[in-house]
């Protein structure tokens, strides 16, 4: 057993563990000192994990957990993406009751559990990984007790990821049936012999289907507009970048690197949710007036955006979606540390709320306009490359017609980022109050909004970077 392999599994669980005991010890008015202590041990393992010294590759338990570029490329984003997190949170907590030390714990697990999904070689151990997660991400989601959406919040997700849960295990339990092992290899190995029928066809389905709720594909996000409105903003953050690219990196294991013989089978199934998604998300987020709503539809069009990787099965593809999720994981971050800097003086998420935004706040309308316009795929910002990396992959294959789907729904969205944008600008000022951001929310804004348009304007090593970790699957 190579531990290697684990390292930075280990060091996340062992930090997680550690404030779970420092925030029973620390005294009530210190608590938010374990969010600093996340921060800095996350910025030490990720700093670990960019040197190279956290290994290259290798297994770990026979074979059930593996380490690639892949998983090691997943990893980072995923401790960026908790270290931005948590960082938006500093400021938040105050609003907790209670359990304010223990919030970064369990926001730590979130991410083990992450890392767990995108590493494992195993449907067993992808199934501990996934709940891992899950159960995290539902405490978190019900986490503010004083908030009634909050505690409705976390009682949907339970539920319905429940419901998920039930039917991605029931997909797996068929695989095992038809394969008798649960690891990746075997199952890969009696794939290659043949003569599996009906019910692989079946257990697809049902293994897309529990993760395209994980991802917010239609018809799987019902969730995802309550639950971005009710759940406290920084792990709304979390949902809508960590664990949807948990969700994409098991499925492109999955679907690249188990069953790429049957591609054949699920290729017309992933063109449906791509389309539909996009369409869905893009045209519901029109009306929304809350903003974590209105973000949360954008979120699910995004997810329809991201598969368009998967529907042209190729490097250039699988390289898409890597850059895509890399660089919707800061315009999100910059999005919502706007909505929380203005929450917290508000304690409103409501569009209109934003009025007059330019006068209270250079740096939020700032900030929130550049994440914006990069989701909307607008020039300089990174979302430009990210879309027209992903349109040309499928055209590149003859999906001309789906690619013309997506870049009309991209101008559809333009309206209601520009909507936002509009209110920002020359909507009615609610309070002549400014909006104060804390030193911790600022270094996320302008870390994100710096990041969305460098990346934008230089974006040839990161696209060499995700190039690189694609060819492993797929040329």
């Amino acid at each position: 057993m190579d531990f290697s392999a684990v390292t930075i599994e280990i060091l996340v669980a062992l930090l997680g563990l550690v404030l779970l005991v420092t925030g029973l010890l620390l005294p009530p008015d210190h608590k938010k000192a374990n969010g600093y202590i996340a921060v800095v041990g996350l910025l030490g393992i990720l700093a670990f994990s960019l040197s190279g010294d956290a290994g290259r590759s290798g297994t770990f338990l026979y074979g059930l957990y593996t380490l690639d570029s892949l998983s090691k490329y997943f990893k980072e984003i995923f401790m960026i993406a908790a270290i931005l997190v948590i960082l938006m949170s500093l400021s938040y907590t105050k609003r907790f009751r209670e359990g304010k030390g223990e919030y970064f714990s369990i926001l730590l697990f979130a991410l083990l559990g992450m890392m767990v999904m995108v590493s494992s070689n195993d449907f067993i151990t992808l199934y501990i990984g996934l709940e891992l997660m899950t159960i995290s991400f539902v405490i978190l989601t019900a986490f503010d007790r004083s908030s009634l959406k909050s505690s409705e919040a976390g009682v949907k997700y339970v539920l319905l990821s429940a419901m998920s849960s039930a039917v991605l295990l029931y997909g797996l339990s068929i695989f095992y049936g038809l394969s008798g092992t649960t690891e990746y290899a075997g199952f890969i190995t009696c794939l290659q012999s043949g003569g599996l029928g009906p019910a692989l066809i079946l257990a697809i389905v049902m293994v897309l289907a529990g993760f395209g709720f994980k991802i917010s594909a239609v018809p799987f996000h019902m969730w995802s507009p309550d639950i971005y409105e009710g759940a406290p903003t920084p792990i709304t953050a979390f949902l809508a970048t960590g664990s949807k690219a948990a969700g994409f990196a098991v499925l492109i294991r999955l679907l690249l690197q188990v069953l790429p013989s049957q591609h054949v089978n699920f290729s017309g199934i992933i063109i449906m949710l791509a389309v539909l998604t996009i369409i869905v998300g893009n045209l519901i987020a029109i009306p929304q007036k809350n903003i974590k709503r209105m973000l949360a539809f954008s979120s699910i069009a995004h997810a329809g955006y991201i598969l368009l990787g998967l529907v042209a099965f190729t490097g250039m593809g699988v390289g898409a979606m890597l850059y895509y999720i890399f660089i919707y994981i800061f315009a999100n971050a910059g999005a919502f540390a706007s909505v929380t800097a203005l929450s917290n003086i508000t304690g409103s998420d409501e569009i209109e709320d934003f009025g007059g935004m330019w006068k209270r706040s250079p740096l939020v309308t700032a900030v929130l306009m550049i994440s914006l316009l990069s989701m909307a795929g607008i020039p300089p910002a990174a979302g430009f490359v990210g879309k027209f990396y992903l349109f040309a992959s499928i055209i590149k294959e003859g999906y001309v017609w789906l690619a013309l789907v997506a870049i009309g729904m991209s101008v559809v969205s333009l309206y209601y980022y520009v909507m936002v944008i509009r209110v920002m600008l020359t909507g009615q000022v609610k309070s002549d109050e400014p909006v104060t951001v804390p030193a911790s929310l600022k270094t996320v804004m302008v870390v994100s909004s710096a990041a969305t348009i460098f990346l934008g304007v230089y974006a040839g090593p990161l696209t060499s970077w995700t190039s690189s970790v694609a060819s492993m699957f797929v040329k």
